[in-house]
């Protein structure tokens, strides 16, 4: 046995693979990534809390000799096993090493894999079905949110992608979706564009802000970052119905239509979550990049064929 090994033994500690079922669940809890494991790190207490250690449990040392330097290095015996662990289900597949992680966020995490996620799901006794709508991150998701964030943008974009394949594989569809609404949410930093609205759930695991494509997925919308905006779910649907757009100037234009709406209609309290901006003309809020604006070909199409359509059915006559 090495010496390693008898001191997790004397210290009664947890094994390695309790530890590393308790990081998957972990790293769902907190939205696919937990930072390296270093003193001061609250996740470290947090899985130590978890496992009910002790205070000499949590403080114990390791101690390694370098002969050639004469002298002793101490490591902590729980930051020991936890990297042991985590490396172990890198090992398997279900996390990416903070070396990898790092040169894709430029942040060293470990961070779970499809793999991981589909494992972590099954610890939490959360129905697989669930997985495309939970806003949790995975390494393969990160990547693909990276490429829409990185790709240069086309001189003439079209917003409608004429070839798009009906026939892409259910798996590699619901990669691209989670990975176009993470590109869009952390461009508007989790803020709706219209309203400034930024909250997510007391776990931080849900955030209320939804990635909306401007001209729709089920008509061809391209999943690139200009053809997306970020929208809480109240202007999500005001949007896609048509009860205000946006121009060319990035304002903010609402339908006419409101004038003929009951005055309680929209109201929040005092507040009218559309009727708002009606006098303002005020500029949504953009992502920091200019890059990764909403393209003006799709913001003219929600135009021509939402706004306008909307405002032109309404102004049919009644059936009698």
């Amino acid at each position: 046995m090495s010496y390693e090994s008898e001191q997790l033994q004397q210290m009664a500690m947890p094994t390695r693979e309790q530890v590393a079922t308790a990081l998957l669940r972990t790293l769902f809890r907190h939205g696919g990534v937990i930072k390296e494991f270093c003193d001061g790190e609250k996740i470290v207490e947090e899985i130590a809390d978890g496992f009910g250690l002790s205070r000499p449990q949590r403080e114990a040392r390791l101690k390694t000799i370098y002969q050639k330097e004469n002298r002793v290095k101490t490591v902590s015996l729980w930051h020991r096993l936890l990297f042991r662990s985590a490396d172990m289900l890198a090992h398997e597949r279900l996390v990416s090493r903070p070396t990898q992680t790092l040169k894709l966020t430029k942040i060293r995490e470990w961070m779970l894999t499809e793999r991981g996620f589909d494992e972590a799901l099954r610890l939490c006794s959360v129905p697989i079905a669930k997985k495309d709508s939970l806003p949790i991150k995975s390494y393969e998701v990160q990547k693909i949110a990276n490429k829409i964030m990185q790709t240069p943008k086309p001189q003439n974009y079209d917003p409608i992608a004429q070839d798009k394949r009906h026939t892409e594989t259910k798996r590699k569809s619901a990669l691209r979706n989670r990975g176009f609404r993470q590109a869009v949410i952390e461009s508007y930093c989790f803020t709706c564009a219209v309203c400034g609205l930024k909250i997510s759930s007391p776990d931080l695991l849900f955030w209320e802000v939804e990635a909306a494509h401007i001209v729709p997925n089920y008509l061809l919308g391209r999943d690139d970052i200009w053809n997306g905006i970020a929208l809480c779910r109240l202007h999500h649907w005001a949007f896609d119905v048509g009860w205000f757009t946006v121009l060319d100037d990035y304002r903010i234009k609402i339908s006419e239509e409101l004038n003929h709406l009951p005055a309680d209609f929209g109201k929040i309290g005092g507040y009218n979550f559309i009727r708002a901006f009606a006098s303002e003309r005020r500029v949504i809020l953009l992502p920091k990049q200019e890059s990764t604006y909403p393209d003006r070909n799709a913001i003219r199409w929600h135009r021509q064929n939402v706004f306008q359509q909307r405002s032109a059915m309404a102004a049919l006559p009644s059936a009698k």
